[in-house]
């Protein structure tokens, strides 16, 4: 479960590039971005030499852009023609970017929370087999289904290089198709304001070529094993209660309240973007998160000392 802890683009600065799309179900979108574009530009450029003709052109021309029958056409008719047209081209051209899941598919399902993401694994029949928080690995060459879901407010996921952005609503699943062609991370975001420290909620894709994404499943489906070393971490973390929102399979800590922490050490980054993840950063985000990330659900711990945060740090970064 080692990773290298390579920044998110959400840390390397927002936004990701959004016109490089690095999967087929951005590229639809990118071309259909530039397609408008170039019809936004094609009008304008029409509306400002009409408008010019009116103000400056010879007599001649002015008379001949007025009259009822111009209105109509140019008012109304063009408007109507060029925006269902777009919609028509629209519509077929990601028609596929939010089909069911198919038989054999990757499944994910990401949902979103005040102000963190729950990403959760699933087998071929819909069942949860893994959790992990903040972050999305999946294989390169292969597309992915992500089931999306919200517990509280409508969030929206948007990884620009990948796909598209698709509304998390409370009580409705979406989905979104992704696929990336190369290994690589690539960053993403919610786009639809949930209040609080909504410009604070990351995430990263990480894309794996096959044999490594296998390799990381193997390891993510077992339960990290801390060395000796950080016994009294682990014993801090069990009798300061934070099993009571947080999960580390293996242990009896079980919390569904925040982040599943079972391999936290591995993790890119801490708070969903917010901080890239290591002991220092992680003793500091136990000691007053608030000060970091204002609003989220994780309490500050002003009653730890430095000691017990650096043996709680060390603990969970072990975690991997």
């Amino acid at each position: 479960m080692a990773a290298d802890r390579v920044a998110s683009d959400s840390l390397r600065g927002w936004p990701p590039p959004v016109l490089d799309p690095a999967g087929p179900f951005a590229a639809p979108l990118h071309l259909l971005t530039w397609v408008l574009i170039g019809v936004v530009v094609a009008v304008l450029a029409v509306v400002v030499a009409a408008l010019g003709v009116a103000l400056f052109g010879p007599r001649a021309w002015r008379k001949a852009l007025g009259g009822e029958r111009l209105v109509w056409i140019a008012g109304l008719g063009f408007p109507v023609v060029v925006l269902s047209a777009l919609l028509v081209y629209g519509l077929a051209l990601t028609a596929r970017l939010s089909d069911a899941p198919r038989p054999g598919e990757m499944r994910v399902r990401v949902t979103g929370e005040m102000w963190w993401w729950r990403v959760a694994y699933l087998d071929p029949a819909g069942r949860e087999i893994l959790q992990d928080a903040n972050e999305i690995h999946i294989p390169t060459g292969r597309p992915v289904a992500l089931e999306l879901e919200s517990t509280d407010v409508i969030h929206a996921l948007w990884i620009p290089r990948l796909g598209g952005k698709l509304d998390m609503i409370p009580g409705r699943r979406n989905i979104l198709r992704l696929q990336a062609d190369r290994p690589g991370e690539y960053g993403g975001q919610c786009a639809e304001f949930c209040g609080g420290p909504h410009a604070l909620m990351a995430l990263v894709v990480v894309a794996h070529d096959p044999a490594r994404f296998e390799a990381w499943r193997a390891g993510a489906l077992r339960p990290a094993v801390p060395p000796p070393a950080v016994a009294a971490g682990r014993d801090l973390f069990r009798t300061a209660g934070c099993g009571a929102c947080h999960t580390v399979r293996g242990t009896e800590a079980n919390g569904l309240a925040g982040p599943d922490l079972t391999h936290v050490g591995a993790r890119r980054t801490l708070g969903a973007g917010v901080l890239p993840n290591n002991p220092g950063t992680l003793a500091g985000w136990i000691a007053d998160s608030q000060a970091i990330k204002p609003g989220n659900r994780m309490p500050a711990y002003p009653v730890l000392s430095g000691r017990e945060l650096r043996d709680l740090a060390a603990y969970l970064d072990s975690l991997k």
